[in-house]
């Protein structure tokens, strides 16, 4: 098969190491890529939202699978342009039609989804900028702490949440004044649920699933969950307290209405879906939906996939994906993420990266970088993954930390708690 993977980040560096390990792969392309795809594929410079570039270049390599990465090409409707064309109609791409998207789209979109499915939630309800009365009037009768949420995609910065009544009646007015542009044309007003936090992902032809191993990421950029909130500083996996009593519950719960709902309201999606849970007294709620794999979560995810991943590609692309099977590794992965100095706020790009020898039990991820001057820099605020198997969490965690003293850039930072609060 010849592919083609769409995206820059550590999320895309995972899935061009799994893919590459398939006996099915003929030829892979990853655009952009970053310095880490560049050893395993060939990069080439396209833009993602230039869908008549990507759809040219598919036609001309003669590529068999498109994977989306990214949340964005989906949400903007990469997969109907495929459809669309003759020429391109045949080539599956991994990931939702635009419709299939809105699940992460739109809160709105999911909150009235899971509603209508009877999927389980927090209370919710959401206000367009012409209602902001009424939203300061709804807000009143809500307890603290207030969550509230962009409808659209906002690059991670569209949840607020305040104790301060007077704090989230001022958000909420900045955000349905047009504080996130369009993302907060409509604002999500949520109950706030008290638990601790993962995520589960599928595999789905929108018929059939498959679960892929679970995860726990850590969004904050600051020890013991304090500071800004970030892209995530890192991730492990399998998750403690999910078991299988909790796990059955998810997959009867959620995923089963999840995907029946989408065949009900006759949306077709092929590719990942990723439930963002929280467990609250040992009962899973839906945080939100992504329609794509999560990210440092991906690190430590497909390093526990051991079934060849085109397998299951194979499968969306000829409607057998009910006969493929997945088989999980048993052992933990822990990866840790190295940021540059400054981030989520401002920070510099361009700073030289030595890697030395990690050990066997370590996979580098990059997440930022590309090559210049044949020389490894840091392009991004989230720079490298490191991620390492153990036999448990601990020593999965002792062998990242380990490894991470062998990446070096200047400014770099990292969490030295990833994975302490389940431990």
């Amino acid at each position: 098969m010849k592919i083609l993977l769409l995206g820059s980040g550590g999320r895309e560096h995972a899935l061009a190491w799994k893919i590459s390990q398939s006996s099915q792969l003929e030829k892979l392309y990853v655009a952009p890529g970053n310095a880490g795809t560049a050893e395993l594929a060939e990069n080439i410079s396209l833009d993602l939202n230039d869908f008549k570039a990507v759809g040219d270049f598919t036609i001309q390599q003669d590529i068999d699978l498109v994977v989306v990465g990214p949340e964005q090409p989906l949400v903007d409707g990469i997969h109907d342009y495929f459809q669309s064309q003759p020429t391109l109609s045949n080539v599956t791409v991994i990931g939702p039609t635009k419709e299939g998207a809105q699940i992460e789209g739109s809160k709105d979109f999911a909150k009235s989804f899971m509603k209508r499915h009877r999927i389980p939630t927090a209370k919710s309800a959401s206000f367009r900028t012409d209602q902001l009365v009424d939203a300061l009037t709804f807000l009143e009768n809500q307890k603290a702490p207030y969550v509230l949420k962009a409808d659209g995609l906002a690059a991670g910065k569209g949840v607020i949440i305040e104790s301060d009544l007077a704090k989230a009646k001022k958000a909420l007015t900045n955000m349905l004044n047009g504080q996130f542009g369009e993302a907060s044309g409509t604002v999500v007003i949520e109950e706030f649920l008290t638990g601790i936090e993962l995520s589960v992902f599928i595999i789905t032809d929108g018929k059939n699933y498959k679960i892929l191993p679970e995860a726990k990421d850590y969004k904050r950029i600051g020890e013991q969950d304090t500071g800004l909130n970030t892209g995530g500083m890192g991730a492990i996996s399998p998750v403690p307290f999910a078991n299988r009593e909790f796990m059955d519950k998810v997959e009867n719960q959620i995923i089963i209405p999840t995907v029946k709902g989408l065949k009900k309201d006759g949306i077709i999606y092929s590719g990942f879906i990723f439930f963002g849970l929280i467990a609250v007294k040992g009962d899973p709620y839906v945080i939100e939906y992504n329609c794509r794999l999560g990210d440092p979560e991906t690190e430590v995810v497909l390093p526990r996939l051991k079934s060849d991943i085109l397998e299951l590609f194979d499968g969306i692309a000829t409607d057998t994906l009910s006969e493929r099977d997945v088989e999980i590794d048993l052992r933990t992965a822990s990866t840790v993420m190295m940021v540059a100095g400054g981030y989520p706020e401002k920070y510099e790009k361009g700073k030289e990266i030595s890697i030395e020898n990690t050990d066997e039990k370590t996979t580098v991820f990059h997440a930022g970088t590309i090559i210049k001057n044949n020389k490894v820099v840091s392009n991004g605020g989230r720079v490298i993954a490191i991620t390492s198997y153990g036999k448990n969490l601990e020593t999965a965690l002792k062998t990242s930390y380990k490894n991470v003293e062998k990446v070096t850039f200047d400014g770099a930072y990292y969490r030295k708690d990833i994975g302490k609060d389940v431990l």
